[in-house]
């Protein structure tokens, strides 16, 4: 009998309108980085980009009234589960901080909607995971803080951004004995990741466990919700592993993930 495949939400990106530096930049727009989606296809679940249902993305809005009939929380009653991905920096005011330079303002309206994002799926019973952004947002989003920017406050931590390489930034990793990340990439030999952000986690949110360190630093570069509900991210970009890199097989992450969302469906 054919099993119907499972559908992952993917959060939106947003681009702002700017004509003074593009003349055909005059309207919001949303979109995802095709890595993510294709890397949600290669378990072979289809990706679904969950829009803002509110025009207005530029500041705090309350998700629960929209200019339409649909909400957040119809996605997430008719998706499986929910990928947050990387991009643009956190507002410090979603941690309760003051930015402490103006390059790292932010996007206040992502932070707002994926916020909303992850309270509608953890309600659902959905599984959620985060990757890069998507893991800083996800201690956010429970309550954690991060740093603002690794080079200012942690001047003697590696540098974990290299734009000239971009995703060909490496480091190792550690994977924290006894969790699941460990048991799920188990018998590997090889600790190697992508390294392309300038945050990270400062205080864990309540709730979640560290699975995965820098050796060099300490930087977390993974965490998980201790109990229920499911809700992971790894602070590297799994979609971005080639094995030609020689980097982590990161399939034992997401197959993990789909199995949740399976079970959540069945459940």
């Amino acid at each position: 009998m054919h099993r119907e495949r499972l559908k992952i939400g993917v959060s939106a990106c947003f681009l702002y309108p700017d004509p003074q530096r593009n003349a055909f930049a005059k309207k919001t727009l949303q979109y995802i980085e095709q890595s993510v989606p294709h890397w949600v296809m290669s378990g072979g679940a289809m990706p679904v980009m969950i829009p803002s249902p509110v025009g207005d993305v530029t500041g705090a809005r309350d998700f629960s009234g929209t200019e339409g009939t649909v909400a957040l929380e119809d996605y997430a009653r008719w998706l499986d589960g929910l990928v947050l991905h990387g991009g643009a920096d956190l507002w410090p005011g979603s941690y309760r901080e003051e930015p402490i330079d103006a390059r790292w303002m932010g996007d206040a309206g992502r932070d707002h909607y994926e916020i909303a994002l992850v309270n509608a799926f953890v309600a659902a019973g959905k599984p959620v995971f985060g990757i890069c952004r998507g893991m800083q947002l996800i201690n956010v989003a429970f309550g954690g803080t991060l740093v603002q920017d690794i080079p200012t406050q942690r001047p003697d931590a590696l540098r974990h951004r290299d734009a000239d390489v971009y995703d060909q930034n490496f480091h190792t990793v550690d994977l924290v004995p006894h969790t699941r990340l460990a048991e799920l990439l188990a018998g590997q030999g090889i600790n190697k990741i992508n390294s392309v952000h300038h945050q990270c986690v400062k205080d864990l949110a309540p709730g979640f466990v560290v699975e995965a360190r820098c050796p060099d630093d300490g930087t977390v570069e993974a965490i998980r919700h201790g109990g229920t509900p499911w809700v992971a991210g790894v602070q590297w970009h799994p979609e971005f592993h080639k094995l030609e890199y020689g980097t982590l097989d990161d399939a034992p992450i997401l197959q993990d993930f789909l199995s949740a969302a399976r079970a959540s469906r069945a459940g």
